[in-house]
C-alpha cells in the first residue's frame, strides 16, 4: 500500500473542470513529480489533496485512511504538510514566529529539536530569526515556507513551485536541500516549473495536461524523453 494514493481525482472550479480524472500514488520515501505547463492542474490537484479545495469525484487515501472528505486542519494532523505557490508567510511576524506556526497543532518535546533541524538546513534563517519574514528576499521566503512546513513533522511534503521566481543560484540552493531531505527519507510530492531540476530529483514523475496525466514513469525515463524535452526542456 503506497503512503498516498489518489485514484480517479475530479475537479472543478463551477463549469471548469481542471483536473479531469486523474490517478497515481506516492510511496513513502519516494520524491514524486508532478509537471506541465500553467493550467495544466498541478496547483489544483495539490489544493485538493491538502483540503483546501474539495474533489468532485474520487478518492484519495492516505496511509490506508480516505481524506479527500476531511478539512484541511485535520489532514495536516494525519501529516500531510503543503508549502504552497507563493509561499503564503505571514509578513510581519518574524522567522521564528512563522516555524512556530508551523508547529501549532504540536504539543511534543522536540519543536525545539526541529527548530534547530530547520536552522542546519537553512543556516540563514538562524541569523534572520528575529527579522520580519516580509522584508526577506524571495529566496529567503521559500527558505522560511519550506522550513515551516517541515515543523508539523510531516509523512508528505508537498511543495508548488519552490524555484519560482528565484535566481539559479538560489534555485541550485534549494534543490540541493531537497536532495537532502531526500536522502533523510522525507517523501515529498513536487510541482515545478524547472522540469529538468524536478525530473532529475524525482523517482517518479507524472506529466499533466489540460487536467489528464498524459505521461507517466520514472524521473530519468521522462528526462530522456524526446516530447517530454522539446515540450518542458526547450530543446527541439
Amino acid at each position: 500500500m503506497a503512503l498516498l494514493e489518489v485514484r480517479d481525482l475530479h475537479v472543478a472550479y463551477g463549469q471548469i473542470e481542471a483536473v479531469r480524472g486523474i490517478g497515481f500514488d506516492v510511496e513513502a520515501g519516494q520524491v514524486v513529480a508532478l509537471i506541465g505547463s500553467n493550467g495544466a492542474g498541478k496547483t489544483t490537484t495539490l489544493r485538493t489533496l491538502s483540503g483546501l479545495q474539495r474533489a468532485g469525484a474520487g478518492e484519495i487515501r492516505f496511509d490506508g485512511r480516505r481524506i479527500d472528505h476531511l478539512p484541511a486542519h485535520e489532514i495536516v494532523a494525519l501529516g500531510v504538510a503543503h508549502a504552497p505557490e507563493g509561499r503564503r508567510l505571514f509578513p510581519r511576524l518574524t522567522v521564528r514566529e512563522n516555524l512556530d506556526l508551523g508547529a501549532y497543532r504540536r504539543r511534543d518535546a522536540e519543536v525545539e529539536a526541529d527548530v534547530a533541524m530547520v536552522y542546519g538546513l537553512f543556516p540563514v534563517l538562524a541569523d534572520r530569526r528575529a527579522q520580519a519574514a516580509g522584508t526577506l528576499s524571495g529566496g529567503e521566503q521559500q527558505m522560511v515556507a519550506i522550513a515551516r512546513a517541515l515543523m508539523s513533522r510531516p509523512r508528505l511534503l508537498m511543495l508548488d513551485e519552490p524555484s519560482m521566481g528565484l535566481s539559479p543560484l538560489v534555485m541550485r540552493t534549494i534543490f540541493a536541500t531537497l536532495a537532502e531531505l531526500k536522502a533523510r527519507g522525507t517523501t515529498l510530492l513536487l510541482v515545478e516549473q524547472n522540469a529538468q531540476a524536478a525530473l532529475a530529483l524525482a523517482d517518479h514523475g507524472h506529466v499533466l495536461e489540460t487536467g489528464r496525466i498524459v505521461l507517466s514513469g520514472t524521473g530519468a525515463d521522462l528526462l530522456g524523453d524526446a516530447g517530454v524535452r522539446k515540450a518542458y526542456l526547450g530543446e527541439d
